[in-house]
């Protein structure tokens, strides 16, 4: 089977079930060592306090995160 209608089969999917492949295919591209990948996780940690400090974007509270993720998963 040819990648374009992998493709196109995957796309007629439920939303759920592409989420699903989705992650997987995504997970079988990490192909980072541990070391390059702590020091990936380093980079956009800092990243992320410079967004904070500098006022671009608004914290969330876990127990925002912890709704919104259960409203998805429903």
């Amino acid at each position: 089977m040819d990648p374009q209608t992998i493709e196109r089969e995957a796309l007629l999917l439920p939303q759920e079930d592409r989420a699903k492949l989705a992650q997987k295919l995504l997970l079988s591209l990490d192909t980072l060592s541990d070391e390059e990948s702590k020091q990936a996780w380093l980079v956009e940690a800092d990243r992320r306090a410079r967004e904070l400090d500098n006022g671009n974007v608004q914290p969330i509270s876990a127990e925002e995160v912890r709704r919104k993720a259960r409203s998805l998963l429903r």
